[in-house]
């Protein structure tokens, strides 16, 4: 297998899985595929962070604010890995509750990774909202 087909095979499996579950409450697993290694940051559809300490608040208060996800869907637009590094943009496709609230929208997100002791792990992410 390609380090194309490794990279695209997580994002679908281990990231996705984080992914749905941050929107279900568990910021956890979103966490546990961060890099503890700076420089780390998230300009956000709703907030930013910059730093482990940061990045840590905003995953904690994403994960008080999401429940009862219904459907998560990462509609891949362009991926590509350059060595240690690599990179997805695509758009995220949510129903969720937010603060209780269901809601459904798309965000369109790129996301920076980096290999870290043989594992991907995410370095930046840009999101914003889809407005059409």
């Amino acid at each position: 297998m390609s380090d194309r087909d490794d990279f695209l095979a997580w994002v679908k499996t281990d990231l996705y899985e984080a992914e749905r579950a941050l929107h279900n409450g568990d910021p956890a697993p979103r966490r546990a595929l961060w890099s503890r290694n700076e420089p780390v940051s998230v300009l956000g559809a709703w907030r930013n962070a910059n730093g482990q300490q940061e990045i840590d608040q905003l995953f904690s208060s994403l994960g008080k604010s999401f429940s009862d996800c219904t459907s998560y869907v990462f509609e891949l637009q362009a991926y590509d890995v350059l060595g240690d590094m690599a990179y997805t943009v695509g758009l995220e496709h949510t129903s969720a509750s937010v603060d209780g609230q269901p809601r459904t929208y798309t965000l369109r997100a790129t996301q920076v990774y980096r290999r870290e002791d043989g594992e991907w792990r995410v370095a930046h992410r840009h999101g914003d909202t889809v407005t059409e």
